[in-house]
């Protein structure tokens, strides 16, 4: 008879990276056989009790017995086993402690009362969900293309064993009916699915049709969710009570046993990037726990990566379900109409709202202006913490950081005593005024969907049941939503992405247009657009403001002149504006194609000769401090010792460069080029622990982000 453990170890949730775990602690007698891994225990750490999880169990210690302490009481909530070694394995790939990963998978809401032992009910509260999209009464018919995928992924299903498709469909091609059938096969099998969405934004929709279709199976997991509704989701996934998980990165946590499905839809958005440390990428995490799970990993895109594209096996959807082209898309040039709406743009939008129909409007900026400066002395309003300038956002009356969270009031006059003020450029707070201002009224609001804006299910909805109408917003605009009366989409300052220093700048860009085209088009009432030359004639943009011209080009479409530059009769498809200032730019022109493909096999044979991902693999590690000596000082000593490290690896140590200066702390980076991944972050793990462990650079924190965003 095998004997019951009478040591614990146990990891302790501190966020210390030079405390590294786990630590024995000696099971008392009411413990004995009680605990396992993942067991939840408060124990005694130093002068403090803290919570713990239990990581592994051994017979005996290295440590004396009489020098072990005890576990001071257990919980009744624990983790899966599986989430445990997730959390292991994360520290390891990530460069960050066990500690700081497990509280990644710890059940929400563990209150003061539960540690101190006292047996308080929680409350439990189901989320309430908003409804969008139509009700079907049955599913849809499949098209040929989607009963083919299905086959072939409910193969992949019944043979069972650890398997990765990726989706690749052209937006509208029924991508989300092909989730729901598979995960319907899935938990036919008595397993269970997580489906992945970039946005909590996108979450009401997916969560819609995943709630028609199997009911309180179906489970939400997203921060903003109260803590009592988190906690009542967790418990159902523990449970078993639900079976189906839905929600952004942190869903890929989900307590699901005997998982058999993860569908990772928008595979191609960077919000799958977790910022905190550990920085983890959830498409990653799922390969990793479809991996050992034995379960299916769906990744799905029209735009697919092309680190995807590279490993995974595809599947394609080439056209839409109903048969409609896709949208035409037009590249309107910038350089003469350097501000707000082109011409053509305005008289588009004038004609949508005099024929009522719907338009998605793309501007990929928050606030009202990009930022404030004095006219006589040009002293602009910059935060304290970080080398940023402050956004204006004048609902709220202040100035903001978008990096760290400053605030403060709009200034009434400088410090020189002028109190004439410049705001300068636009974000989609001044679009939404001028697009008001221009054509909103009763028949044809306008709405905002941007991260200032809280309730994105409402907005959602209340675009979709209107009749007419504009949403305009961020890039969350433009992820996976599905209204099919769209007649208009535009692109404002398309190129905007092609100016940040990032290899991954050109994909970005290609996806953003892409992805916003795609809104257009869907059916229902969307429109075809005719060519729009005589919408030239409206007039140059000058420097007049866009409410203006939009008030002048909604004249003409009444008498009929911008006629050929609107959205069309009804039936017909849509079509997409982009503005930009560089129009022959290749992401840009692919776009507007809708060429994947040749997207796609440029960008990857750009890479190849310049050994980016996927054929290589890059990790950053920036050094922090108050004082820009410091950080300098210490990442000198670890390019040093990462020098050392990786000698012979074919490995290369670039920096250090200086970043700009975020929440008070001066940066510098080190970037590493290297043909293997797993050596390389061993490596560097153990470089950065050593550099961490110095007493040199006490005051120098370091943080490593392994295939950055």
């Amino acid at each position: 008879m095998p004997r019951v453990p009478a040591i614990a170890q146990i990891e302790p949730m501190t966020t210390a990276r030079a405390l590294r775990g786990p630590f024995d602690y000696r099971l008392s007698q009411e413990l004995h056989g009680a605990l396992d891994v993942g067991s939840m225990v408060v124990v005694p750490f130093g002068r403090r009790e803290v919570l713990g999880v239990v990581v592994g169990t051994s017979e005996r210690s290295e440590v004396q017995e009489e020098r072990l302490l005890a576990p001071l009481r257990a919980l009744e909530v624990g983790l899966p086993a599986d989430l445990v070694a997730m959390a292991q394995w994360i520290a390891a790939e990530y460069c960050s402690t066990v500690a700081r990963a497990l509280r990644l998978v710890l059940p929400p809401g563990l209150t003061r009362g539960q540690l101190a032992g006292k047996g308080r009910r929680l409350s439990r509260r189901r989320p309430a969900h908003v409804p969008v999209g139509a009700r079907l009464a049955e599913p849809p018919p499949l098209s040929a293309a989607q009963q083919a995928v299905v086959a072939e992924l409910e193969r992949a299903l019944r043979a069972g064993g650890a398997q990765s498709r990726l989706l690749a469909g052209v937006t509208g091609s029924g991508k989300t009916e092909v989730y729901l059938r598979v995960a319907a096969s899935t938990l036919e099998q008595g397993r269970g699915a997580i489906v992945l969405v970039p946005e909590i934004a996108l979450t009401p929709q997916m969560v819609a049709r995943f709630l028609e279709r199997f009911g309180d199976t179906v489970a939400v997991l997203h921060s903003r969710l109260s803590v009592p509704e988190r906690r009542e989701e967790w418990r159902r996934l523990r449970a078993g009570e639900a079976r189906v998980c839905v929600g952004p990165r942190s869903a890929i946590f989900a307590p699901i046993a005997e998982l058999g499905l993860i569908v990772v839809d928008e595979e191609h958005d960077a919000s799958y990037k977790h910022e905190g440390d550990p920085r983890y990428d959830a498409r990653e995490l799922a390969a990793w726990r479809a991996a050992r799970s034995g379960a299916l990993l769906l990744a799905g895109s029209a735009t697919p990566r092309p680190e995807s594209a590279h490993r995974m096996a595809a599947l394609r959807l080439a056209q839409r379900i109903d048969g409609r082209p896709l949208p035409e898309v037009r590249i309107v040039d910038m350089r003469q109409h350097p501000h707000g709406l082109h011409p053509l743009t305005a008289a588009a939008l004038a004609d949508v709202r005099h024929r009522g129909r719907k338009a998605i409007v793309l501007l990929n900026r928050r606030g009202w202006s990009n930022f404030v400066t004095c006219r006589a002395c040009g002293h602009a309003w910059g935060c304290p913490h970080c080398d940023v300038a402050l956004v204006l956002h004048r609902a709220d009356h202040l100035l903001a950081c978008h990096h760290c969270g400053h605030r403060e009031r709009i200034p009434g006059r400088c410090a020189c005593g002028s109190t004439s003020l410049a705001r300068h450029g636009a974000g989609t707070e001044r679009l939404e005024h001028d697009l008001t201002a221009a054509l909103g009224d009763g028949g044809f609001p306008v709405f905002r969907l941007d991260a200032d804006v809280r309730g994105a299910g409402r907005v959602l909805r209340a675009f979709e049941r209107a009749p007419a109408g504009v949403l305009i917003g961020t890039q969350m605009v433009a992820k996976g939503h599905d209204f099919p009366d769209v007649a208009l989409g535009v692109v404002l300052d398309a190129d905007a992405t092609l100016r940040f220093p990032d290899f991954r700048a050109e994909e970005r860009t290609f996806a953003l247009i892409a992805q916003l085209a795609g809104r257009a088009g869907r059916g229902g009432d969307a429109g075809r657009s005719g060519r729009a030359g005589s919408a030239g004639r409206t007039g140059s943009a000058g420097r007049t403001g866009s409410a203006g011209r939009i008030g002048r080009a909604g004249r003409a479409a009444r008498t009929g002149c911008a006629g050929s530059a609107g959205a069309g009769g009804r039936g017909e498809e849509g079509r997409v504006l982009v503005q930009t200032i560089a129009p022959e730019a290749r992401a840009i022109a692919h776009a507007a194609r809708h060429d994947s493909d040749g997207f796609l096999a440029g960008e990857l044979e750009r890479r190849r000769a310049l050994s980016y991902p996927p054929f290589s693999h890059l990790v950053r590690v920036v050094c922090a401090a108050a004082a820009a000596e410091d950080a300098h000082a210490a990442a000198l000593e670890l390019r040093d010792l990462l020098g050392e490290a990786l000698e012979g690896r074919g490995a290369q140590v670039l920096g250090p460069a200086a970043l700009m200066r975020l929440r008070g702390r001066e940066r510098r980076a080190l970037v590493i080029k290297a043909a293997t991944r797993s050596a390389t972050v061993r490596e560097i793990g153990h470089a950065v622990q050593r550099a961490a462990s110095s007493r040199s650079h006490p005051r120098v924190s370091f943080s490593v982000d392994v295939d950055p965003q």
